[in-house]
């Protein structure tokens, strides 16, 4: 299955604005990409790539005054299947979990773990550990929460959205890590690019974000907002909460103007040339024809 997937944001600032990016494709990403596979941006200039602590690709420029486009198109190749299920994956005693596992236990910023404990054992204590608890937990947010754009806001954190009943996806993963981690589970945050792939159409394209857990000696991938296996995540960044991930974090003032983002599943009979030969228009126009175009 090849997918298209990419953004276009343009900004314009007063004055030189230094920005850290984190809107790459994860190193772990499994799926051969076909494009450039980095920050494009229009006035051209100096882009530095490196990894943070937690593994994801940041980039940092400094945009000059005035209006500056910021984008990637780029297509990747997985294998068509939905997120892995395992309902036998058991919890680890904390005695035996991989010292790696530790810091994603712990309380962070947007996942107050501690404060929620009582509620989380009060709400969870009698399932069965493993995978039916965090099931459990995500079928809670799940029907906890209500999903609208208006509900989010960047100090939200998971006691403001286990209140308040609202959220958006983010708000959705972070409530769940913090009860898995309540739970003694290990648990991370994830975001990145998610299409309506084998689902009905949602409506336009934006950032996903979801969540990981550690149970039978790996890391799972679950999501409370959709609450089912989904096809076609492309992971971006990996942290303890959005505050080791954010997509754009900025150094001065400037002025969103616009914002896109798509995730296509591009036809069967799309050859690779085809593909190659419309990334390499790119500069001039992220045009999205390749998704409904064919092979050529």
């Amino acid at each position: 299955m090849l997918i298209r997937f990419g953004f276009e944001i343009v900004i314009s600032a007063p004055n030189p604005v230094p920005l850290i990016l984190a809107l790459s494709p994860h190193p772990s990403v499994a799926g051969r990409i076909l494009g450039a596979n980095k920050v494009l941006t229009e006035p051209q200039m100096p882009v530095e790539e490196f990894i943070d602590p937690f593994g994801n690709r940041r980039a940092r420029l400094v945009p000059p005054p005035g209006r500056s486009r910021l984008w990637s198109d780029d297509v990747i190749q997985v294998d068509g299947q939905p997120d892995v299920f395992d309902w036998n994956a058991r919890q680890h005693e904390i005695a035996h979990l991989p010292p790696e596992t530790l810091p994603f236990l712990t309380a962070s910023r947007y996942c107050e773990s501690d404060v929620l404990t009582q509620q989380a054992w009060d709400l969870f204590g009698t399932t069965r550990p493993g995978w039916a608890r965090v099931q459990a937990i995500c079928n809670f947010v799940h029907n906890h929460l209500t999903f609208g754009y208006k509900f989010g806001r960047p100090t939200k954190t998971a006691v403001h959205a286990m209140s308040e009943a609202t959220g958006v996806c983010r708000d959705f993963a972070h409530l769940a890590i913090a009860l898995c981690r309540a739970m003694n589970i290990p648990a991370r945050y994830a975001s990145g690019y998610l299409g309506d792939i084998g689902v009905p159409p949602s409506g336009p394209g934006d950032f996903c974000a979801w969540f990981e857990v550690y149970l039978e000696d790996r890391w799972f991938t679950f999501d409370a907002r959709y609450n089912t296996p989904r096809i076609g995540r492309v992971l971006m960044v990996r942290g303890r909460d959005a505050a080791d991930g954010a997509m754009v974090t900025s150094f001065g003032s400037y002025t969103l103007e616009s914002l896109r983002v798509w995730t296509d599943e591009l036809p069967d009979d799309v050859t690779e040339a085809a593909v190659l030969d419309q990334l390499e228009h790119l500069p001039e126009a992220p045009a999205l024809t390749l998704a409904m175009a064919g092979s050529s």
